[in-house]
């Protein structure tokens, strides 16, 4: 699968050094409660893969087409924590920083909801993210997700009180 100016690419292990060091490095990060060791890099790369051969989808390892560099992920996870609209499948993005500000996100998302829509026949697809994350916000509203105030939730894998903790809930149905 691709986008204009995007390869899609399941993720492998080959993928470990680009993955690693975009996860370290502390503005990708900003808005989780820390940066990944390459060893926590590693092993959420064992559990994007695994994910695909359980449920048939993950994360997308993305690429340039003009000259195969690596730049992030896009793709669904499952949503299996406990909140209002879980269980869910949430679309989700991460870029290393060099290619923040060119809309490769909102290109990236618009193909996989695509596929998520067409391909995969899922009815809502959902994402989320911390309240302060405007960038993300941004994204969501570019590919035509909804927000609705109602939906807006605390995180139960954080703290209250942590800044990260409310989250907004954006949400897409099928047309």
């Amino acid at each position: 699968m691709d986008s204009e100016r995007l390869r899609l690419v399941d993720f492998s292990t080959a993928h470990l050094d680009d993955f690693a060091a975009m996860n370290a490095d502390s503005d990708v990060m900003e808005f989780f409660p820390a940066v990944l060791s390459r060893e926590e890099s590693a092993a959420m790369l064992h559990r994007l893969i695994e994910h695909r051969r359980r449920h048939g989808f993950s994360l997308f390892a993305l690429h340039l087409k003009s000259d195969n560099r690596f730049v992030g992920f896009t793709g669904f996870l499952r949503a299996d924590f406990v909140a209002h609209f879980t269980p869910a499948v949430e679309i989700g993005w991460r870029f290393a920083k060099f290619a923040w500000g060119q809309g490769l996100a909102p290109e990236a998302a618009r193909a996989c909801l695509s596929y998520g829509f067409d391909d995969l026949g899922l009815t809502e697809i959902v994402s989320f993210t911390a309240a302060i994350n405007k960038r993300s916000m941004r994204v969501m509203e570019k590919i035509g997700m909804q927000h609705d105030p109602a939906d807006d939730f605390d995180h139960p894998n954080l703290a209250a009180g942590d800044p990260l903790c409310r989250h907004v809930l954006y949400r897409l149905r099928r047309a």
